[in-house]
């Protein structure tokens, strides 16, 4: 099974090299990993160019914004799976990859989705916020629920079948597609309860100046999608409360202490 990694990249030098080796590091060596850089200007690509022989494709070129570059990668990614991973962002720890893989052939499902963490941009090992998940349920959409979107991994076909990231929206398309996804009975899902994504806080959907955009733009899908409107929404916000909490606690200040948040047993999907 080959797995894409799309990672899409606009002036990043600082960090793009972390995110580059966190793929060559992986156990799992039926990867491809897939840049797309938006035409930086700072010194990305130099770094990128670095890592050129190990990188199976890469683009540097101005595109229509974050969805533009996603679909970009998909249509040239050649693995039978396809994730995400953003310049801000780096694996959780080697094996992670081998895991997602392993995840797909134990179920046979078009769809894996995990757990992932916020870290400090300055101190990488500093937990700021936890994204945990759990055993899919239909009605948990309507509570605001939905997996961490650099923790979904899926199946290239489900992209075929059912549609590329929606350009319409500036900053909510990932929320917008994966509805798509967890509203479609047809999709099979498996929830896979391991870290896999660490994310430095501070990245497009975390910015505090683009949360109103953005809340604009989610209750724009949730209406889209029949749920409960501003009932959804406030629970989609009031979801990210707990997630910066709890890493206060002593035993999350440092991941390498992090206890997973359920049974590390895999979990398949119930209706």
């Amino acid at each position: 099974m080959k797995i894409s990694i799309i990672t899409i990249v606009y002036n990043r030098k600082h960090c793009i090299a972390d995110c580059i080796q966190s793929v060559l590091d992986q156990t799992y060596h039926n990867i491809e990993h897939i840049i797309i850089d938006g035409g930086s200007t700072d010194g990305t690509q130099e770094v990128i160019e670095k890592y050129r022989d190990k990188i199976a494709f890469y683009i540097s070129e101005k595109d229509e914004g974050v969805f533009d570059a996603y679909n970009k990668g998909i249509k040239n990614a050649t693995g039978d799976v396809i994730g995400v991973l953003n310049s801000d962002d780096f694996f959780f720890e080697p094996e992670t990859i081998q895991k997602i893989a392993e995840a797909f052939s134990f179920s046979g499902a078009d769809l894996v989705y995990a757990n992932g963490l916020f870290v400090d941009q300055e101190d990488l090992s500093r937990v700021k916020r936890i994204y945990p998940s759990k055993p899919f349920r239909r009605r948990y959409l309507s509570y605001g629920w939905i997996p961490l979107h650099t923790t979904i991994f899926v199946r290239k076909e489900v992209f075929e079948k059912n549609g590329f990231y929606h350009r319409g929206y500036t900053i909510a398309s990932d929320y917008e597609i994966s509805l798509r996804w967890f509203k479609n009975d047809d999709i099979k899902k498996f929830f896979l309860n391991e870290w896999v994504v660490k994310m430095r806080l501070g990245g497009l959907s975390t910015s505090a100046r683009l949360q109103l955009r953005k809340s604009r733009e989610d209750l724009r899908i949730i209406k889209l999608y029949h749920l409960n409107g501003l009932f959804t929404l406030a629970c989609k916000i009031g979801r990210k409360i707990p997630q910066y909490l709890v890493p206060q606690t002593k035993e999350f200040i440092r991941f390498p202490s992090i206890r997973l948040p359920l049974s590390s047993k895999p979990q398949l999907e119930k209706k």
